[in-house]
């Protein structure tokens, strides 16, 4: 009973850091360039990749970053450790957008993140890629975790090419069931990054076929 209380708690806090942020809906917006249809044939390993966050990337980023503060932070000393610690290791924010940039990196010549299209247009990369993501964790409204992972590719003149993705939706067995044990609870909590993982996995085996395609 106590384990559920102290559960009951730390979700209660991680659903208000979600109510707090508006900005994820279901239509994602990931930018101004307009997808005017190039050709695949465009991708080559030698290039060099210019990257821009989407809008819907930057909030997804503050999200994470808020849930995973406040699973290290919100209700300390009040749940188990193995609880608290899937919660941490199960919204890392840094975890998807590592494994992009390492995926692009490991795929292209040389990759660049630049703050502004101005910026990088200015810097003529051979390619531009918009780079968008979505999470959703677990709350105390919410047992539906999600995580998608797009890269839209544009030429130099920023017509459209294609566009690498991954994508995983999952519903995860109420924690809130009282005969669960912390260790159950504790796996079941860990599926969120098993969820990321997956979809960055498909995200990796789309961009090699998009890359080996051309």
């Amino acid at each position: 009973m106590r384990t559920i209380i102290q559960l009951g708690l730390m979700i209660l806090m991680l659903g208000t850091t979600v109510l707090a942020n508006p900005a994820i809906a279901d239509d994602l917006r990931t930018g101004h360039l307009l997808p005017i249809v190039g050709s695949v044939d465009s991708l080559r390993h030698a290039q060099s990749v210019g990257v821009l966050y989407s809008e819907n990337t930057r909030d997804n980023l503050s999200y994470l970053e808020r849930y995973h503060a406040m699973a290290m932070n919100g209700a300390k000393d009040a749940l188990d450790g193995r609880i608290r610690e899937a919660f941490v290791n199960s919204s890392d924010p840094e975890l998807a957008i590592d494994w992009l940039m390492s995926s692009l990196q490991g795929t292209f010549l040389t990759v660049t993140v630049y703050s502004s299209l101005d910026e990088l247009v200015q810097a003529h990369p051979d390619v531009v890629v918009v780079l968008d993501t979505h999470n959703q964790l677990l709350t105390q409204r919410n047992d539906q975790v999600e995580a998608r992972f797009v890269a839209r590719f544009y030429d130099a003149n920023l017509q459209y090419i294609a566009k690498a993705e991954g994508s995983v939706h999952k519903q995860v067995p109420s924690v809130w069931v009282h005969d669960k044990a912390a260790p159950e609870i504790a796996a079941q909590i860990e599926q969120q990054r098993d969820v990321q993982l997956d979809a960055l996995k498909q995200f990796d085996v789309s961009l090699k076929a998009l890359v080996r395609a051309s």
